[in-house]
Order: C-alpha cells, then sequence, then structure tokens
C-alpha cells in the first residue's frame, strides 16, 4: 500500500520537460490517464505519434529489475501477437530512466518510461456479450502460455514470496481484517480464508505454474469494434502485478473481474471459462478450487481497496471502483455457494465449447 508521498504529482509543464530532455519531443496533446499507485500521461507529440508517458511512485522506482522483467515481458507478447505496449527508448537508448523532481515533497526519483499508445477503451465502458468474455478467457490464457516461454537472467524476482496481491497470499489479509470492523463483510471474508486454507492450500501442489499478469482487469483490457457490431480485444496494460503464480489464479482474476461488468454477474464464469479451457484445459484440482479462488480475488479487491482509501482518502473514487461494484456480487455469489455457481459455469462452458 502506498503512501501519499510516494506518489508522482508532475505537472504538465514537468511532464513537457521529461519529453523534450528524454525523448526530443515537444508535446501538443496532453491529458492524465487513471492510475493506482503511478502517473500516467496520454502524449501526442507536434513530431507525430501517440504515446503514454508512465512516471513510476519513488518505493517501485528503487526495483528497477522488476521493472526491467515487465517491460521484457510487455515486449515479449508483442512479439507474440498479443497486444501489448512496448517501450519507447530515450534518445540515448535508455528502456527507462531515473528523473529527479520535486513534486511537493521535495527532489524525489521517479522511474520514466515511454510506452506505446493502443487504441480502443477499457472493455469496462461497453457492452461484454458471450463471445467477447470467452475472447477475455482466451486471451488471458494465451498471455500466461506466452509468457512462460519468456527467458530473462531475473526471472526469479517474480517470486514477490509476501505479494499482497497473490492469490497465493490469501492468508496475508488477515492482518488487515480491522479495515471491516463493524461490516457484516467482516466474517465472509473469514470463512472465505478459512475454505482457502483447508480447500485450496492442500490442493495447490497439483496447479500448474506460470508467471501470471496479476491484474487481468475491466481498466487494463482495451477494445475497438471488429467488423460484426461487437468488440475485439486491442490492448493489455499495467504489467505492475506480474508474479510467478498458476494458471487457474489468472483465470480466476479474470473472471472476478468480468463479473463486475456483467448485467447477470454468475453468466460470466460459463464463457470466459470456455474461452481458457480453448487454450489451456484445467486439472480437475484446479476446476475443483476455481469457485474459492474468485472469492479469494474479492476479498483481496474489497479489504485492500478500504485499506488504501485510509491511506489515500482524495483518491477514493478511482480506488474504490472495483469494490463498490464488488459487494453485492461478492455477497451473491457467497450466497448461492459453491455448488450452485460451479453447476452454472462448468454447464455454461461445455454448451458453448459445443
Amino acid at each position: 500500500m502506498l503512501a501519499k508521498h510516494t506518489q508522482p504529482n508532475f505537472s504538465p509543464s514537468q511532464v513537457s520537460e521529461i519529453m523534450k530532455k528524454l525523448y526530443n519531443l515537444t508535446p501538443s496533446e496532453m491529458r492524465p490517464l487513471p492510475s493506482y499507485g503511478d502517473q500516467n500521461f496520454y502524449v501526442a507529440p507536434t513530431e507525430g505519434g501517440e504515446y503514454v508517458l508512465k512516471i513510476m511512485n519513488t518505493e517501485d522506482s528503487k526495483n528497477t529489475t522488476i521493472i526491467e522483467v515487465q517491460t521484457c515481458a510487455m515486449s515479449f507478447l508483442y512479439q507474440n501477437g498479443l497486444p501489448a505496449q512496448t517501450v519507447v527508448p530515450t534518445t540515448s537508448g535508455q528502456l527507462m530512466s531515473l528523473e529527479e523532481m520535486d513534486c511537493g515533497y521535495g527532489c524525489q526519483k521517479y522511474l520514466v518510461r515511454l510506452l506505446t499508445y493502443l487504441p480502443g477503451v477499457t472493455i469496462s465502458k461497453v457492452p461484454v456479450p458471450p463471445k467477447l468474455l470467452y475472447e477475455t478467457g482466451r486471451t488471458a490464457a494465451r498471455m500466461d502460455e506466452v509468457l512462460q516461454k519468456m527467458e530473462h537472467p531475473h526471472l526469479s524476482i517474480l517470486q514477490r514470496e509476501n505479494f499482497i496481491w497473490s492469490l497465493s497470499n490469501i492468508c496475508l489479509l488477515e492482518g488487515y481484517m480491522s479495515v471491516l470492523d463493524g461490516d457484516s463483510l467482516q466474517e465472509v471474508v473469514k470463512s472465505v480464508i478459512h475454505q482457502y486454507k483447508n480447500s485450496v492450500i492442500p490442493k495447490r501442489s497439483n496447479f500448474r505454474k506460470c508467471i501470471n499478469h496479476g491484474d487481468f482487469n475491466d481498466l487494463n483490457v482495451l477494445v475497438q469494434p471488429d467488423d460484426n457490431h461487437g468488440h475485439k480485444i486491442s490492448g493489455i496494460l499495467d504489467f505492475g502485478d506480474m508474479n510467478s503464480g498458476y494458471y487457474v489464479f489468472e483465470l480466476a482474476i479474470t473472471i472476478m473481474y468480468m463479473m463486475i461488468e456483467h448485467p447477470d454477474p454468475i453468466e460470466v464464469g460459463g464463457p470466459v471459462l470456455a474461452g481458457w479451457e480453448s487454450v489451456f484445459p484445467l486439472n480437475e484440482d484446479e476446476k475443483d478450487c476455481l469457485y474459492l479462488l474468485v472469492l479469494s480475488r474479492f476479498c483481496q479487491s474489497l479489504v485492500l481497496a478500504r485499506h488504501a482509501m485510509m491511506l489515500n482518502p482524495e483518491n477514493e473514487e478511482y480506488l474504490m471502483i472495483s469494490s463498490r461494484k464488488g459487494v453485492k456480487i461478492f455477497q451473491q455469489l457467497w450466497e448461492l455457494g459453491k455448488e450452485h455457481v460451479e453447476k452454472v459455469w462448468f454447464q455454461r462452458a461445455a454448451q458453448f465449447s459445443k
């Protein structure tokens, strides 16, 4: 969780200065883009082209090796036909630059990268019929399959043992339970964690390992119109949560966030699962744990958003987007129970695949 003083707050003039200094480009149009803990700008220079300038928070800026691995992953996905951003080198040929700037808390160092701009809108802004949900599941599975083939001398840095957003670390949420004091959700979250310990952890050794994007959510997937009056995926954003995990974790994360944007959330799992299994079929233990893993991601989103909001109340609107929508869906998913939800998901997936 990031404290306010670690987050960049570059002014438009500071952004223009960085663009000129590092890339010899002069912005003619510039606008801020949403971000959780960093600062992102859409930049269209007079010299032509469209870019995203990404300025990392001071904490993540210290971890240049993991940023390097994330940057490599984006390029590797792009080379393998997936719509990921790639990094534009500085005039001196560097993929990133550590820049010292005063954003109101004294001079601090911020890691800066210029990324290619991907067309489209976030999937949160369009209807998500079964066909698009299927493509979302398929794209997430293809992404993890490709990432598993990536080579880099520092891949071990993705182990991220106590990374709070990893689905391996659900039990760490116990240290944040006080943010739910007085809320009836607290008992449900505690029950999910208890079931995770008893039902998921014993089976985890049978999950297939991979590198997870870790945040395949409704604000990190871009779409644009296709030729059939629908939409197709045009971009995968934000690799900041990449970590060593399991294929079924990525699927659970994808289902959870696609549920948030759907008028009938329980119906989402079937087409996403069908798309996923068209690339990477689940084994029995992975299938058996999917429901609990989706609930676990809801727990992470709800608890950690509340915690982040306490640290940064002025960012409440952005921090609580998934959390606010998610509370009702989380409760509904819990009340329907594993047997009912699994029946809906797996039957719909089987019908979709025929």
